[in-house]
């Protein structure tokens, strides 16, 4: 078998394999950049439609 016909008869599981290799990497590198981390804080933020009521109640 040569690495012509290789090509010719496995093109799709070749490109998909890869894709699939390429795109889970990513993932696993954007998950575990410090830039998309949760930051844990014991405040949360109320929604800007309960401080919009408050204001109006007062």
């Amino acid at each position: 078998m040569s690495l012509k016909t290789i090509w010719k008869d496995y093109k799709v599981l070749i490109v998909m394999g890869t894709s699939l290799g390429l795109v889970h990497w990513g993932w696993f590198y954007i998950k575990s950049s410090p830039i998309f981390q949760v930051k844990t804080e014991d405040f949360v933020p109320e929604p800007g439609i309960v401080i919009f009521k408050k204001k109006q109640l007062q």
